[in-house]
């Protein structure tokens, strides 16, 4: 008799380990196959929109040396790892959300919108040096971020996670924005 994979559904395995409470698995819809063109896909989307970001923040590290900065603020070097690391968990995050069998339209529609003001922030900020529009935008973009990561969570726990560094990051840094806004108002 030919060897057929298992049913993709919920499995309980109680039956296999007694004495063990039911282990039920993960409670969303199964994932689909890889999709390596797909993960291929959300990162390129992704990195468009940082490049759109990296282009505004071309003349940043000049003008962050300028800023009166608190004594907490990270080196202008250290943005570029972080973000590049950032937007490849992103990306995954995505890539994953997509794989779960179902629809995500209203999930990866929240994804590209929160790319595309997490992109702006760059512009209003480090190209334009409106400090109070920046700082609305970026509280704005964590709110956005929230409901990504709530969104992500329901359809694959590990996309929600994936998507925690970034919104920590994006805590930090509105801290920092605000507290460079205040001591900074000729500059912004």
């Amino acid at each position: 008799m030919p060897h057929r994979p298992a049913p993709a559904t919920t499995t309980s395995w109680s039956h296999h380990c007694p004495g063990e409470h039911a282990m039920t698995a993960h409670a969303t819809t199964p994932h689909r196959p890889l999709q390596l063109p797909a993960l291929a896909g959300w990162l390129v989307l992704t990195f468009i929109f940082a490049a759109i970001g990296g282009y505004a923040s071309s003349q940043a590290p000049e003008f962050y040396q300028q800023l009166d900065r608190p004594d907490w603020a990270p080196p202008a070097w250290l943005f570029g790892p972080a973000w590049t690391a950032l937007y490849l968990l992103m990306a995954v995050a995505a890539w994953r959300v997509q794989r779960v069998a179902g629809p995500a339209r209203a999930e990866l529609t929240l994804y590209v919108v929160q790319l595309a003001v997490n992109a702006l922030w760059t512009w209003l900020f480090f190209a334009w040096h409106l400090g109070a529009w920046s700082f609305a935008e970026i509280v704005l973009l964590w709110v956005l971020i929230a409901a990504t990561i709530r969104a992500f969570w329901r359809r694959d726990r590990w996309a929600g996670l994936l998507l925690l560094p970034y919104i920590g990051w994006v805590t930090f840094a509105t801290c920092l924005c605000y507290a460079i806004w205040q001591r900074n108002p000729a500059l912004l």
